[in-house]
């Protein structure tokens, strides 16, 4: 067993030097500056006091330095997450008190040991059912309703809390006449500064400059504006270690809300690892140790107090853009949140909630992908209603549902697609030995006592209903000249048992109407299943040529020496 992927910081630690040092310094400090204030807006997201959105900044970070394959993803508290926590702990418990806590904390051992199972039994292939127009819509759904969440906060009314976008939205308009002018001035400022800032430039940390002039207000103009509400008072010191209340009547009720953290923690590590992956040569992103990694960090991070955890896309380009190379520059700013832990949470007390609302705002708006949309509304319509639909159903039904028919919907989409690939007949291009599609090559020369027929899919079950038809409707349009069909099957990587007893059943069914069938550029694993499957007794190996104009020639020709050439080639590689 190689050890290096086990413990991936092996690969890197090594060999690590000054050079490597300092922008992993410079990326580490920089990225805490961002993550401490929004561990703090993230807490409030999930209905925890601030002080648990700094434990999630904590231990799990530290775990996925070690155990994780990219070595410039971010892990800590994460918008999305913290509004999943908040919906499915809310139905069990009172948002805040301690037996919220309790469960949100038992949902990261419960979302920790699922990864965790599915990464040791290599299982990180799940995530493929999910398509790029589904991530899309949800995570741009899921952005909106985060930040018109924020709302209550910004505006400094006690709106409806929800994923159900649409109740917020009529709160939302019934209330804002009772709008609180300070809070919105403060609020508003610090969504215009954050957005100024990052235009001019995303290295500077803007959530920062807001946040000490949130703090600057308050505590020298609190007293004139005191209805703007402040974070108060977070306790000091570093989380004991302690195992979460383990109760089986919350594990089931938790489970399908696991389940949707598990499935949406593991989308968001996976594309932003992909993405830093893309952009060097150096690592590899490692899906199923990706799955280990974040297993382990929600494992651990429960034993010390943190509620479910992943990466976040902000602040892993930020670790990236600021020269963030290895697991080091996690390990930096776990110490900054330490120092913080210890020494720096009294700072924070006249901190006002409407600022936090404004980082998360910002941070969640920048998340809403319209020019995927606009792409794919031009490059493929059905991904684009993939897209819209994962979107509305989200925003209308919630972050578990919208989930649950993202799923669905790329399933059918999958099933549609392998059920009914793309077929077509070939002819012959003039003065040459190639066959193309007669519908994008109009110059092409078709014969009527010949059909050339490709099929662009592996064939199986779910398809060889619909090869059988198609291949049918081709030849009924042939009528009586046809004599010959031949199966291009260079685009079959695949056949199962059904493929082959379908093939079997239409070469004997055109055997008896008098017409010969012939297979070319069969693939080796292809043809095995072929032969395995007893094909060899209703046609002779003859019957298999290396590219259709073989088969043709053969046909019209009846020269067998070439043939016969291949025909023991073809045999010595199956038998042998």
């Amino acid at each position: 067993m190689n050890i290096k992927k086990v413990l991936p910081i092996l690969e890197w630690l090594p060999n690590y030097n000054k050079s490597l040092f300092k922008g992993d310094l410079i990326a580490g400090i920089t990225v805490s500056i961002v993550m401490i204030p929004q561990g703090i807006a993230y807490a409030l997201i999930a209905g925890l006091p601030p002080i648990y959105g700094l434990y999630c900044a904590l231990m799990p970070q530290l775990v996925y330095a070690i155990f994780g394959s990219s070595r410039q993803v971010s892990i800590g508290p994460v918008a999305m997450d913290s509004l999943i926590v908040a919906t499915g702990v809310s139905t069990l418990a009172l948002t805040g008190s301690d037996s919220y806590i309790a469960i949100a904390i038992l949902l990261a051992l419960m979302v920790g040991v699922i990864q965790f199972i599915l990464g040791v039994f290599s299982l990180g292939f799940v995530v493929n059912f999910l398509s790029k127009p589904v991530i899309t819509g949800f995570t741009s759904a899921v952005a909106l309703i985060i930040g018109i969440n924020q709302f209550r906060n910004l505006f400094g009314i006690d709106f409806l809390q929800s994923d159900q976008i649409q109740l917020v939205i009529v709160d939302i308009f019934n209330q804002i006449q009772n709008f609180n002018l300070p809070t919105t001035v403060i609020g508003l400022i610090s969504v215009i500064t954050i957005i100024i800032f990052r235009k001019i430039n995303k290295k500077i940390p803007n959530a920062l400059i807001v946040v000490a002039f949130g703090i600057v207000v308050m505590k020298y103009f609190g007293s004139t504006i005191s209805e703007v509400a402040i974070v108060k008072e977070i306790p000091s010191g570093l989380p004991s270690f302690s195992m979460p209340i383990i109760e089986l009547d919350q594990i089931r009720e938790l489970l399908p809300i696991a389940l949707t953290l598990v499935m949406v923690g593991y989308l968001e590590t996976i594309s932003i690892g992909k993405s830093l992956e893309a952009k060097q040569d150096v690592y590899r992103v490692r899906p199923n140790q990706e799955l280990i990694a974040l297993g382990l960090s929600n494992i651990v991070g429960s034993f010390f107090k943190a509620y479910p955890s992943t990466s976040s896309f902000s602040r892993s380009a930020i670790n990236a853009e600021s020269g963030g190379k290895t697991g080091m520059s996690a390990l930096v700013a776990v110490v900054m949140v330490v120092i913080t832990l210890l020494f720096l949470t009294p700072v924070f007390y006249y901190l006002p909630k409407t600022v936090l609302a404004a980082i998360i705002i910002v941070a969640v708006f920048g998340l809403i992908n319209i020019k995927e949309a606009v792409f794919l509304w031009k490059a493929n319509n059905l991904d684009f209603w993939l897209l819209i639909a994962t979107f509305v159903s989200t925003l209308i039904f919630g972050i578990e549902y919208g989930i649950i028919v993202g799923v669905g919907l790329s399933l059918v989409v999958l099933i549609y697609r392998t059920s009914k690939p793309h077929v077509t007949e070939l002819g012959k291009v003039p003065n040459s030995n190639f066959y193309r599609n007669k519908n994008r090559f109009e110059e092409v020369i078709l014969e009527d006592d010949i059909l050339v027929f490709r099929f662009d899919a592996q064939l199986f079950y779910a398809n060889a209903n619909y090869f059988r038809d198609k291949l049918d409707e081709m030849a009924d349009s042939k009528g009586e000249a046809l004599k010959l069909i031949v199966l291009d099957s260079e685009s079959i990587n695949r056949i199962d048992s059904t493929g082959v007893e379908m093939l079997k059943e239409r070469i004997k069914y055109f055997q008896k109407k008098g017409i010969q069938f012939y297979f070319a550029g069969v693939k080796g694993p292809v043809r095995d299943s072929m032969f395995n499957g007893g094909l060899l007794n209703i046609i002779d190996l003859n019957h298999f040529f290396m590219r259709a104009n073989d088969a043709i020639k053969f046909y019209k020709t009846g020269d067998r020496k070439h043939q016969e050439k291949y025909a023991k080639y073809i045999h010595q590689a199956y038998y042998n």
